[in-house]
C-alpha cells in the first residue's frame, strides 16, 4: 500500500513540475462587446499548439433575437478594434456554438498560424454573427501580450 501512494505522489509531483516548466500556456484576450451586443462580456484563451494557435471562447450572450442554434463566425483581424484592417485569418470550418451551464456560450477554432507571430503583430479577434442575423460584429478583443495563462 505503501508504494501505490508513494508512487502516486511521485506522478503528482511530475506532473505538477511539467505544468510550472513550461513556456507559454497561452494568453487571455478581454472580448468588448460592441454596440450591437451591449451589456455582454467574453473572453478568448489562445495556446500555442505546435506551429498553429487554439482559441477557446466563451461569451455571456448574443443579440436578441438571434437564431438557434447560435452560429458563430470568427476571425482574426489585420490591426487594432479602434483601427481594423483586412482579415488575416478567419476561423470558420465550425460556426457552431455549445451552450454552457451557466448563462453563456463557448467554441473553439484553431487559426494556421503560430501564437508568437500573433503576439508579435498587430492583430485583434472578431466575433460574428451569422449572415442569417445580420453579419454583426458582436465582439473585439486586442491580441497583446500579457500575463501567461497558467
Amino acid at each position: 500500500m505503501k508504494l501505490r501512494t508513494s508512487l502516486a505522489a511521485l506522478m503528482v509531483a511530475a506532473s505538477l513540475f511539467g505544468c510550472t516548466t513550461s513556456s507559454n500556456h497561452g494568453v487571455n484576450v478581454t472580448l468588448v462587446a460592441t454596440r450591437q451586443n451591449a451589456g455582454q462580456i467574453g473572453t478568448v484563451t489562445l495556446t500555442d499548439w505546435d506551429k498553429k494557435t487554439g482559441l477557446s471562447f466563451f461569451i455571456s450572450g448574443a443579440p436578441t433575437g438571434v437564431t438557434l442554434p447560435l452560429r458563430l463566425y470568427s476571425f482574426i483581424n489585420n490591426g487594432s478594434c479602434e483601427q481594423p484592417g483586412s482579415v488575416a485569418y478567419a476561423m470558420n470550418d465550425t460556426v457552431n456554438t455549445e451552450r454552457q451551464p451557466v448563462r453563456g456560450w463557448s467554441f473553439t477554432r484553431t487559426a494556421p498560424v503560430p501564437l508568437q507571430t500573433l503576439l508579435d503583430g498587430k492583430y485583434s479577434v472578431v466575433v460574428r454573427t451569422a449572415s442569417t442575423d445580420g453579419n454583426a460584429d458582436i465582439f473585439c478583443g486586442d491580441i497583446k501580450a500579457t500575463e501567461p495563462v497558467k
